[in-house]
Order: C-alpha cells, then structure tokens, then sequence
C-alpha cells in the first residue's frame, strides 16, 4: 500500500474531508477505474495515518455522492456511470442503451392479463376497473448486467393479441410498431429515489435496501395514453443527466 501524503493536520479542514478529496481525486486520476474495489478501510487507514473511523467518514459521504458504492460482504468499488440517461427522445430500454453504444437484454419474469382495477394507475389512462390489460415484467440487462426491473402495464381493448406474443427476444416497442402501427409520442417520466426491496434484490444482484431509482413513466401516442410503465433501476449502473437552460 503506497503511503499517501498531503494531509495537515492543522489546517482546520477535518480529516475526514481531506481524505474524502484525496479519494476523489485519485478516482478522477483513474488510479482506480469503474468497478475496481478500493482497498479496505484498514489499508485506507494505514495508507493515510487516520483511524478506520475516520476513513469511513470519508467513504460514507463518496457513498452518498454517488461516487462509490458498498456491496455487502465484497467491498467499496468505485461507481460504474456508464449508462447515463440524458436528454432523449421517447424510446425503449433497447432503444436508449442503443444510443448510448450498449446492448441491452431482457428476461421476461412475468406476463399475465389482470385488469386496471387491480392496478395502481395514473388517471390519465381513463380505463373502467374492468378493463383487461397486459402486465409484462422484465429484468432489463446491459449486456449481461442486472440494470433494472420494468412493469409495464397496456390496454388489451387496444392491442388485440398482446397477451399471447412471447416477448422472451422481442422488444415490445418494435412490436407496438409492426403489429399495430403505434408510434411513441411523448412521455412523462417521474424519478425517485429509495432502496430496493426484498422481492427485487437477488433479481437485481444487489443487497435489499441498495441505492435505487424508481421510475414511472405514461407514454402517449397520437391517442392518448396507451403504456403505464413502474421501474426500479439499479443506483450504481443506472444515473439521469438533464441539461438546463435559461428560457
């Protein structure tokens, strides 16, 4: 373990934060890469000449910042940010990891026909309890990495046949498209942040409570709403990137 120097004492700066910035910055310098497991908090110690204490002061708040991630039982490693979802158009899971040069992958881990009273729906969807509708949910890869969990849920009185196509290898935005003609208008997408539940966690390969986006998003077309779709989406291989502007 190479010996790190810089820190002072007696520059009123706690030393939590000064290592916190050295972490940071070696991160930035590449020293470790995405997915590369830090050294222990001990070696960090030994490295540093601060306690365990104080190296996991620092390592907490890089956790927090979304710069490194814990996982139980394995270590700290340095957060994977490849797959950053911008400014997009309207477009699938395929679609948008197909824009950001990746492969995406499903499998279905359910598909059954329930009806919209037994579904917490936006308003906007303006379905009767009765209405039958198709509930399709899938484990979302990038290449062979658990990214996240999708439940989308879509009118059958619209998409006749929906229910019996086996979407194992089929993206279900291309089918919409081929089979009826449906093309993506808008969407409204609504973020929020909590941890991962017991039911999601092995499926997602994390440990329950991990970091996690949940996402829900209405998709639109020329009709009105005709797809409710509920995501959790893994914290440390999946981040938003918006750009402002002044009007």
């Amino acid at each position: 373990m190479v010996i790190v120097k810089g820190l002072d004492p007696t520059s009123g700066v706690p030393l939590y934060l000064q290592v916190e910035r050295s972490l940071q910055q070696r991160v930035d310098a590449g020293e470790w890469v995405p997915g590369q497991r830090l050294p222990t908090e001990e070696e960090l110690g030994k490295a540093y000449g601060v306690s365990r204490v104080t190296v996991r002061q620092a390592v907490a708040r890089l956790v927090d910042r979304g710069v490194l991630v814990r996982e139980q039982g394995r270590g700290t490693f340095v957060r994977d940010t490849s797959l950053t979802a911008g400014a997009r158009w309207v477009t699938s899971f395929t679609g948008e990891l197909a824009q950001l040069g990746h492969s995406a992958g499903s499998r279905v881990l359910g598909q059954s026909v329930v009806t919209a009273g037994e579904e917490d729906l936006p308003p906007e969807m303006q379905l009767p309890p009765g209405a039958r509708m198709l509930r399709l949910r899938r484990l979302r890869t990038d290449g062979s990495r658990p990214v996240g969990v999708q439940t989308a849920l879509l009118p059958l009185d619209r998409f006749p046949g929906l229910a019996d196509i086996d979407f194992t290898d089929r993206s279900l935005y291309q089918t919409l498209n081929e089979k009826y003609g449906l093309v993506p208008r808008e969407a409204v997408e609504t973020f929020t942040v909590g941890g991962v539940l017991d039911e999601d966690a092995t499926t997602l390969g994390v440990a329950a409570g991990a970091h996690a986006f949940y996402v829900e998003r209405l998709t639109f077309d020329a009709h009105g709403p005709f797809e409710h779709v509920r995501s959790v989406m893994r914290g440390d291989r999946y981040r938003v990137r918006l750009a402002l502007r002044t009007p």
